[in-house]
Parts: structure tokens; sequence; C-alpha cells
């Protein structure tokens, strides 16, 4: 706990030991960032108990469909050995043979919602290839976590998202970095109105005014605002110290640190 605040860190990303380093090289290069930690489930643990994280949401992404089980049997393995600490987001691929087959795996292993990343796995967010990953993921209620957002491409931003949102009315979407890294202001515009779409806060106080992220998240509303830190580029107690200088309630604390995700992911 951080004070009187239960925390989840809804956005956390982990890999085996033997490729973490490999992993968080590549991700740094695509952004241009230096992480601040390594990658590993260990260095996870211990650096969010000691920033007061209570329970965190983990995930990875498969760069190719032949990724996807080896990597959703990690992600549960973790979940099974974090003694209550985790919740797994599974991966799917577009390019996937067996789509049908891989959710069931997915839900076989208890994995609790998906998580895409259109710009790393170079697939537009409104690709016909993705309809049936958004059919099947509505169908048994997993929402999805996108990464959404970047100004050099044309993946995964509003234009993209918008159309998705409308047609899957009944399927929970989590837009990762308020909806849109680097078109922040763009993505509340366009988005912000969609029922159906809740973001987090990763990978944005970086890069936004202390005074301009707590604008974009109360326009947003605290109702569809959760925590996350993108780890392991960012480090959870600055995260944490950043979010609870803005000038939110206490209940509308309790709704960004825990219950949001709480109810979206645990529940």
């Amino acid at each position: 706990m951080v004070g009187q605040y239960k925390v989840m860190d809804a956005h956390c990303h982990v890999y085996p030991a033997a490729i973490a380093a490999k992993a968080v090289a590549g991700t740094d290069a695509f952004y241009g960032v230096k992480s601040v930690y390594d990658g590993t489930v260990e260095t996870l643990l211990d650096k969010e108990i000691a920033a007061g994280v209570d329970h965190c949401v983990i995930q990875s992404v498969a760069t190719t469909p032949k990724q996807v089980s080896s990597i959703n049997e990690f992600i549960a393995r973790t979940v099974a050995a974090g003694e209550g600490r985790f919740t797994g987001l599974g991966t799917l691929h577009p390019d996937s043979t067996d789509l049908v087959g891989d959710v069931n795996h997915i839900l076989e292993l208890g994995l609790k919602g998906v998580k895409l990343h259109p710009d790393i796995q170079a697939f537009k967010i409104d690709d016909y290839r993705c309809l049936k990953i958004y059919e099947l993921c509505e169908q048994h209620h997993l929402p999805v976590l996108l990464h959404t957002g970047d100004d050099r491409y044309d993946y995964s931003n509003p234009n993209r998202l918008l159309p998705v949102l409308e047609i899957y009315q009944d399927l929970t979407f989590i837009g990762a970095h308020l909806a849109g890294y680097s078109i922040w202001e763009e993505a509340c515009d366009k988005l912000g109105h969609a029922p159906n779409l809740y973001v987090d806060c990763s990978s944005s106080f970086f890069c936004l005014s202390t005074e301009k992220a707590e604008e974009l998240m109360r326009r947003w509303g605290a109702d569809r605002v959760l925590f996350g830190t993108d780890y392991p580029m960012w480090a959870a107690d600055k995260e944490l110290a950043t979010l609870l200088s803005m000038h939110f309630s206490e209940e509308e604390f309790k709704k960004i640190l825990w219950d949001n995700a709480y109810r979206l992911f645990v529940e």
C-alpha cells in the first residue's frame, strides 16, 4: 500500500531471465529510451513491493505466431509462482493459423485478458486480420489492453481504434499511455466519448507536465483511468509520486490506483 491506498500496477512487461536483456534492449531501441530496470520477474517483485505496489498485471508480446503459446505459458507459470501478487494477460498474433485454439489456451491457463502491441507486432488495429481476435475476446469477455498511439506510425492511432470501438461495443478495451502515446491530446479529443474504452497512464508522465497529465486524466474521468508503469521502463516509486502529487480526491485515487484495474482484470 501507499498511504491508505492499495495499488495495482496494470501494465508490466516481464521476460524470462535468459532473454530479458535482449527483449528490453529491443524495446529501448524502438522507443529511443533507456529502461530503468532489467525486465525480470525478480526485479519487478523487488522494486514494486518496495514502492508499495500490492499487485501487478503482467504481460508480454508475441512478435511471431510461433511465440504465442510459449509466452502465454510463461506468464501463467509466473502468475502461479507469484503467491497472489500477479494477474496475467495473454498475447495473440493476427497471423496465427489457429486463433480459436490460442484463445482457448489463454482461457485454460487462467489468463484474464489479452495484450496487443500493434506498433511492435506491425499490424493496424482495424486490420481485417484482427477482427477474429476482437470477436473471440468479446465472446469470452477478455478485456484487450492495446498499445495506442505513435506519431511515427499509423498502426495504433485514434483513426484505427475508433471503428473497432464502434463495432465491438461489448468488448472492453484499455488504451495504454492515455490512449495515445505521443499524441495524447488527439486521442482524448477523438476517443474520449467511447464508453468501452479505459486508459492507463503508463509511459505518459515522462513526457507530459504533471499539470497536463492531470488535465487529460480528468477529461478521461477517474472511473476510466488505471495506474501503470510500463515496467521495466519506469520506476514505480517515481510514477506513484507523480500521480499522488495531483489533485484528485481520495475516492478518485482509489479508483485509479486499484478499483478500476481490479474490476477489469481480477474481480
